[in-house]
């Protein structure tokens, strides 16, 4: 091997070295961005759909996370819970819900909370020129003939519930108990409205702000069903617990509260302990 080879072969060695020295340090600087930033999965009840879908866009811009938002009805994504589905926030459209996971263990401690209420209204497709005003005994049964009303599976999920509940204490419900279209979800009720495949239908005032395809004939008196409240809660076995807190934080604050109202929820206030 020549001198020249030799002083050659150091060089090449010596950049080489540099080189790797130069991406350990890369790799370090870049390291904690990726260790910081974890994935968020919420379980949310249909009806809360384009609100949230919202606020998961400016979490994720303000903190580097990611939010992902499985929908349903709260009754089947409870059960999924339950089953060991792998979710780290819960939204219910109902208590009922939330505490069937509560009696099970499955909550983090000290982290459920009313979140936001809601409204119960009846809609019709836009294009109807129905009247029909709620009353007691108002005549649904009447105006519905062979038709059938859209609502919600009131034997399991919130919205079926609460509007099974407004119908009997207004009279009306055993007139109309056989004309129920069940859906498994709120959404898919006011779909069969929107449609035209139902010409009437029960549904939570925001998911009436959200088809343009319906109006809203009527809203349910309060008085006549359970107040509509949605908890939230962090999941025990969450795989991401400081995220999850964070979001659940965040959803609750003042600064999630123009949001929530802008898509016609209610948020429910904070009491100082």
């Amino acid at each position: 091997m020549t001198a020249a080879f030799r002083i050659a072969l150091r060089i090449a060695t010596s950049n080489a070295l540099a080189l790797l020295a130069l991406a350990a340090l890369l790799a370090g600087a870049l390291a904690p961005t990726t260790a910081h930033t974890a994935t968020v999965t919420v379980f949310a009840a249909t009806s809360l759909k384009e609100a949230l879908d919202a606020q998961a866009r400016r979490f994720e811009a303000g903190s580097g996370n990611k939010v992902v938002v499985s929908y349903g009805g709260s009754n089947a994504l409870a059960r999924q819970i339950e089953a060991g589905a792998p979710a780290d926030v819960f939204l219910s459209a109902d208590a009922a819900w939330m505490d069937y996971l509560d009696a099970r263990s499955l909550l983090a401690r000290g982290t459920r909370l009313d979140l936001l209420g809601n409204r119960l209204v009846l809609i019709v497709p836009a294009a109807s020129t129905s009247t029909l005003r709620i009353a007691p005994n108002f005549a649904l049964a009447a105006a519905l003939g062979a038709d059938r009303l859209a609502m919600a599976n009131p034997d399991s999920v919130p919205a079926g519930r609460y509007g099974k509940a407004a119908l009997t204490a207004l009279g009306v419900w055993a007139s109309i108990e056989t004309k129920v279209a069940r859906t498994e979800n709120v959404r898919a009720a006011l779909k069969l409205v929107a449609r035209g495949e139902a010409p009437y239908g029960i549904v939570y005032a925001t998911d009436a702000r959200a088809e343009p395809a319906v109006r809203v004939l009527d809203t349910f008196p309060a008085s006549t069903h359970p107040p509509v409240v949605y908890p939230m809660a962090v999941i025990a076995a969450s795989r991401s617990p400081e995220a999850a807190r964070a979001l659940a934080a965040y959803l609750a604050s003042d600064a999630a509260r123009a949001t929530w109202q802008r898509y016609g929820f209610a948020p429910i206030a904070r009491t100082s302990p």
